[in-house]
């Protein structure tokens, strides 16, 4: 039984199988050769032709295997999002490699982890972490590391302006070792070198990708490159009515070394195809805004923080910024807050529709339709040839009825082949229920209606328990988020020698307003239970946050402890 098929947007056919025997490789071939002098990508002003593109990443792949690199081989990114990310990516892919997407704010303790779980053999980095990889580098199989700087995509004005004024302040100049080797020097010597006759197929492993899992410890999640065809053939058609090809393009703020933006909007980019607008630091609002300005995208994605960041942003309130060039949001990664919601649709005239997906289901989403009912706080309906349950959360076994909250699986013809190196965690989160291929256990607390709209309680790791009763802290985030004065919140528990564990939020609030624990806590009283209402309201002047802009909830928890001295 699928009964979300019913309330599917009427140009959204309920399969797009089959699925093409393709990569991504083929699609930008096939752009390059048939639309060349097209924009495949915009950065600060500069623009990067989809035949820029595919000669490029070819020379990089030439580059590679000249290097020692194999097919099979991992290849670590460190870089934000600008055109020698996809450079390198099309490029490591076109020499049978495996991209190593790696979190560019990374500790040197983190990169030396990813770096030594994956066995990754050589390193792309900006150059302000170049040094970061070197002194780590001797304790890993890293031989070597290719570094490239920002200014290198720039439009030559601001080229200019950055060498004269940023490069050397922001530890972007610098000196490379002898081994070591510059992109820009590799795509120059290998510019007219012939692609590496390596056949890349659908089935072959092409990236490892970070992720917590369901039990929050450290991951590589393997995807293949079908998963990219596969995953963007789902979302073009769900997306198809509001997208125009090679007309409309998207802007892309989230990091590419995340599955939201590397497996679900990078090849939404290609198949559809649309340019992609490079955002390599969606920190900076006015930047971000300047951008919008610039390219006039039709279609942005972003993350609920994001948005509210937007809307609070200076010259957003006082009106100076005009963002109607926007038609389509996607908001995931995060619960949306209604009032985001309508706030953002207001300023606009977009719809935001609100998705959802986890790494380890390579981005077999559930969506909002673009035309048709958004169910406030709902994550939408299964996208095509995606199917989802409600299970047992004890048991993983028993399918629940409409409306009982239980642990969400999915299955699609993408989701994650393995953790790397980690067959126990592997057979734990893909597990077999009947006929047909395994389904991914999310660890993600949900509920389904009788329409098929999925809602999403929270996480099981994050639920609490106080006197005994269950409390799921985005319920209580949602309340606090309804009041004017609230910016952010985010809710976890915390424990109490009485009650074992009792919820505490903490808040920033919007510019120009304020409010007092007490009022907080008033105000939930009104609308949640007793047990319910946070035993305290700590105000802050940010929220510690991951770099795609989940709240780290564990952060706030461990400092709380530390200052009780717990």
């Amino acid at each position: 039984m699928k009964p979300w098929l019913a309330h599917y947007d009427a140009d959204v056919a309920p399969s797009v199988a089959p699925y093409p025997d393709k990569t991504l490789l083929d699609y930008l071939a096939g752009l390059a050769r048939d639309h060349g002098d097209s924009p495949a990508l915009f950065f600060k002003g500069s623009t990067t032709t989809y035949g820029a593109l595919e000669s490029r990443s070819t020379a990089f792949a030439a580059a590679l295997a000249a290097l020692g690199v194999q097919p099979g081989d991992r290849v670590a990114l460190l870089l934000p999002n600008c055109p020698q990310f996809l450079i390198a990516e099309f490029g490591i892919w076109k020499a049978g490699a495996i991209v190593v997407p790696l979190n560019p704010t990374y500790t040197e303790r983190e990169i030396e982890m990813a770096l030594t779980a994956t066995g990754a053999s050589l390193v792309v980095a900006l150059t302000p972490l170049y040094r970061r990889v070197k002194n780590v580098q001797p304790h890993t199989a890293v031989r070597r590391v290719v570094a490239t700087s920002i200014k290198e995509y720039l439009p030559p004005v601001l080229r200019l302006l950055f060498t004269l004024f940023k490069e050397k302040a922001g530890g972007h100049r610098v000196t490379i070792d002898g081994d070591d080797r510059w992109l820009q020097a590799l795509l120059e010597e290998h510019r007219a070198s012939p692609r590496p006759a390596i056949l890349v197929r659908p089935d072959d492993r092409a990236v490892i990708l970070a992720s917590g899992g369901t039990t929050g410890t450290p991951k590589g999640v393997v995807g293949l490159h079908r998963h990219y065809v596969a995953a963007g053939r789902q979302l073009y058609e769900w997306t198809k009515s509001a997208l125009r090809p090679r007309t409309d393009n998207i802007m892309l703020p989230l990091p590419l070394f995340h599955v939201y933006a590397n497996v679900g909007v990078q090849p939404l980019a290609f198949l559809a195809p649309a340019p992609l607008s490079l955002v390599p630091n969606p920190r900076d609002i006015g930047d971000l805004l300047k951008t919008i300005h610039q390219v006039k995208p039709a279609f942005f994605n972003g993350i609920p923080t994001l948005y509210a960041a937007i809307l609070n942003h200076p010259a957003v309130r006082a009106g100076k910024v005009d963002l109607r060039s926007i038609k389509l949001c996607f908001s995931g990664a995060a619960a949306l807050m209604a009032d985001t919601k309508r706030s953002f649709e207001a300023a606009t005239g977009a719809r935001i529709v609100e998705g959802y997906s986890l790494t380890e289901g390579m981005m077999a989403c559930c969506v909002n339709p673009v035309k048709g009912t958004n169910k406030i706080g709902s994550i939408g309906l299964p996208l095509p040839d995606v199917e989802v349950r409600i299970v047992d959360a004890d048991d993983g076994e028993r399918e629940l009825p409409f409306r009982e909250v239980g642990e969400m699986i999915l299955r699609a013809p993408q989701y994650m082949a393995e953790y790397w190196n980690d067959p126990d965690e592997t057979t734990a989160t893909l597990r077999a229920h009947g006929p047909g291929g395994p389904w991914v256990h999310t660890g993600d607390l949900a509920y389904m209606d009788a329409d098929g709209y999925l809602f999403i309680v929270d996480r099981k790791k994050d639920m609490l328990k106080t006197s005994g009763f269950q409390v799921w802290p985005r319920e209580i985030e949602e309340v606090l988020a309804g009041h004017p004065a609230v910016m952010e919140v985010s809710v976890a528990g915390i424990p109490d020698p009485l009650k074992g564990e009792v919820p505490k939020a903490w808040v920033t609030l919007k510019a120009g307003r304020q409010a007092t624990e007490e009022e907080l806590r008033a105000y939930c009283r009104e609308q949640l239970a007793p047990y319910k209402v946070p035993a305290a309201v700590e105000f802050r002047k940010d929220l510690p946050k991951t770099m795609v802009g989940k709240v780290l909830r564990r952060v706030l928890v461990e400092e709380t402890k530390a200052a009780r001295g717990d």
